[in-house]
C-alpha cells in the first residue's frame, strides 16, 4: 500500500519549493530548456569521469529535484563523444587505495546515494549515451528511467576488471530487472562492453539513434514527458520503484490508491473535457 505520509513531501506541503532554473552547478553543466533540465558531464578531455566532488554534487542535486516545481523531466549526457568513463582513476581510485574500511564505506554509501536520489526524484530521467559508458557511468545510465544510445556506445560494468565485485551502486538489484538475470550476470562477472546495437536488443537501450541526433532526440522525448500529466508521471515512477518489493496483491492495492489519487487531479478532468471536445488535452501537472 502507499504510505499516506509519503504521498506529499512535507516541504512541498509547506510551500518550501526551490526552483532549479537558476542553479549554478560547480562540477557538471546544468541548463533548463522550458520544463526540461539538462545535466552535462563535462570533462570531455578525460571522457567525463566522476570525482568525489561531482558524486557529492550529483547526489545533492537529484535530491533537490524532489522540491523543484519548474523542472518536469531530466536529460543526462556527456560532453563530446562519450557519456562517462566512471570514477576518475587518479582522483578517486588512487586515493581509495589504503583507506581504512570505515572511510571506504562512507565513500561507497555516498555513491549509492546518487542512485537513490535519482530513483526517488519524481522527474523521469533520460540518459543520452554515446561512446564510453563505463563503471559508475554505466550505473548512472542504469539508474535513469529511459535510455537513448548510439551504435558506437559501449556500456561496461567493469568493476571486476579492477578487482571489485559487480554489486556496485545497486547493479545487482537494478540491472537484472532491465535485461534479465543471466545477461546481467554475464556483464557483471566479465566486465565486457555492451555495444549499442546489442544493448538495444537486450532492452538496456530504449532507442538507438545517430550520434548527431542523440541529444536532440533525448531532449525532445523529455519535452514530450514534461508536457504530459507530470504529477501522474511522478506517481508512475514511484510505483515502478516501490512495486519491486511487493506481492501482486500489495501492488494491485497500491495501484488502486495511486490511481484514485490521480483521479483527484485537474489533469484528469482536463483530459476528459478534451476528449469530449475531440481536442488534445493540455496538461498542467496538477
Amino acid at each position: 500500500m502507499i504510505d499516506p505520509d509519503k504521498r506529499l513531501d512535507p516541504s512541498l506541503a509547506s510551500g518550501n519549493l526551490r526552483p532549479l532554473a537558476g542553479y549554478e552547478a560547480r562540477h557538471f553543466g546544468w541548463r533548463v530548456d522550458g520544463r526540461v533540465g539538462v545535466v552535462t558531464l563535462n570533462r570531455p578531455e578525460r571522457k567525463n569521469p566522476l570525482t568525489f566532488d561531482s558524486y557529492a554534487e550529483l547526489r545533492d542535486f537529484f535530491e533537490r529535484l524532489r522540491h523543484a516545481p519548474d523542472v518536469k523531466a531530466i536529460v543526462i549526457h556527456g560532453a563530446g563523444d562519450n557519456f562517462c568513463s566512471g570514477g576518475d582513476v587518479h582522483e578517486i581510485i588512487g586515493p581509495l587505495i589504503g583507506l581504512p574500511a570505515p572511510e571506504l564505506l562512507m565513500f561507497t554509501r555516498m555513491t549509492g546515494d546518487v542512485v537513490k536520489a535519482m530513483r526517488h526524484c519524481p522527474q523521469p530521467i533520460i540518459a543520452a549515451i554515446d561512446g564510453v559508458c563505463a563503471g559508475a557511468g554505466a550505473i548512472l545510465a542504469m539508474a535513469a528511467d529511459l535510455r537513448v544510445g548510439t551504435s558506437r556506445s559501449k556500456t561496461a560494468f567493469l568493476f571486476n576488471r579492477v578487482g571489485l565485485a559487480g554489486c556496485d551502486m545497486g547493479a545487482c538489484n537494478v540491472l537484472p530487472r532491465l535485461i534479465g538475470q543471466g545477461r546481467a550476470a554475464e556483464l557483471l562477472y566479465t566486465g565486457r562492453a555492451l555495444p549499442g546495437d546489442e544493448a538495444e536488443r537486450w532492452g538496456f537501450l530504449n532507442r538507438l539513434v545517430d550520434p548527431a541526433q542523440l541529444l536532440d532526440t533525448a531532449t525532445a522525448w523529455a519535452q514530450d514527458l514534461a508536457g504530459g500529466p507530470t504529477f501522474a508521471n511522478g506517481i508512475t515512477k514511484t510505483m515502478l520503484h516501490q512495486e519491486w518489493t511487493m506481492s501482486i496483491d500489495e501492488a494491485i492495492e497500491a495501484e488502486a490508491q495511486a490511481q484514485a489519487l490521480c483521479m483527484l487531479t485537474e489533469d484528469f478532468g482536463r483530459a476528459y473535457r478534451a476528449f469530449a471536445a475531440k481536442q488534445r488535452p493540455t496538461f498542467e501537472g496538477n
